[in-house]
Order: structure tokens, then C-alpha cells, then sequence
């Protein structure tokens, strides 16, 4: 009894002190790309309409390195009033993730929904700060759910390969 290891190898532990937990973890955030139009500055001032605003978001990932991933988060935001256009935004944030030992079934789901989670509200700062310089009230985009966007998306994918018409499943 006492000659026997205190752990046995067909019991998952670390061989050798490695560890073989999942981590992850964001290693930086950036700017990828901005830019801001106030395309009918100074007329559109003179405009005491509330404007029109419609803002889109795509999310992109990519592999950088070995466990290193870059997720994108693209805001894209114009606001109109009548038919000019008051400004545009558009705006890729991105972050750098390392990832360890994540099981791949995972690894989307985290890249997806987690990650953008993450970054959103530096994203949603950087917004609100180039449309306060531009002279307009700050855009303080809503809290967004990406958990259950990527969740609708998946059921959507899902729904097209048994030939359901998309939001059916």
C-alpha cells in the first residue's frame, strides 16, 4: 500500500508538473481601423430633427499563432436626418486572446460570443468618444448580448442543414 504512486497516470494528472487545465486570456486590445464622416458639417447642425440611427455588428476571428487568436469586432454606425447623412462610423476593434487547452467544440463559442463580450465596452467607449468629437451627442451603443446572438446564429446554421427556414428551429 505504501509503495503505491499517489497518483496513478490513467487518472488524468499532469505528467511531469504540465498543466492541462483550459485557460484563456485577452494579451492586448487595439484600434484596428476608424474612421469618422461628418459629411454635411456645418449644415446638418442647423438640423433640429432627431436622426436616424442604424448601427451594425459583424464579428470575425482568426488565428495569429499557435493558441493566439485575433477576434474583430466591427461597428459600423450612421445616423441620418431626413435624407442627409449626420456622420458615419465605422470601427473594427480587435483583441488578442491566447488559448490553452480549450476543447476545439468549445473554442468557437468562446471566440464568438465570450470574446467579443470582453472587448465590447472599450469598442462602445471608442464610439462614443468620435461622436462627441464630431460634435454630436455621444452614441452610447446598448449593451449587446453576443452569447445569445451566437446561440441564434448556431440554431439558424442548424435549422439551414435540415432545410428549415431560418428563426424556425
Amino acid at each position: 500500500m505504501a509503495d503505491e504512486p499517489a497518483f496513478a497516470p490513467d487518472q488524468g494528472f499532469p505528467a511531469n508538473g504540465e498543466d492541462t487545465s483550459p485557460a484563456v486570456g485577452l494579451i492586448t486590445q487595439y484600434v484596428k481601423d476608424l474612421s469618422f464622416e461628418n459629411p454635411n458639417a456645418p449644415m446638418i447642425f442647423q438640423s433640429q430633427a432627431q436622426p436616424r440611427i442604424d448601427v451594425q455588428f459583424n464579428i470575425g476571428s482568426s488565428v495569429i499563432g499557435d493558441g493566439v487568436y485575433e477576434v474583430v469586432l466591427k461597428i459600423d454606425a450612421k445616423a441620418s436626418v431626413d435624407d442627409q447623412v449626420a456622420f458615419v462610423v465605422d470601427l473594427s476593434y480587435a483583441g488578442l486572446f491566447g488559448v490553452r487547452n480549450v476543447p476545439e467544440d468549445q473554442l468557437q463559442p468562446f471566440l464568438l460570443a465570450e470574446a467579443p463580450r470582453l472587448i465590447f465596452p472599450f469598442a462602445r467607449r471608442v464610439v462614443a468618444d468620435v461622436t462627441r468629437d464630431g460634435n454630436y451627442p455621444p452614441l452610447m451603443l446598448e449593451p449587446i448580448d453576443f452569447g445569445a446572438l451566437y446561440m441564434a446564429q448556431a440554431q439558424d446554421q442548424f435549422g439551414a442543414l435540415q432545410g428549415e427556414p431560418a428563426g424556425q428551429a
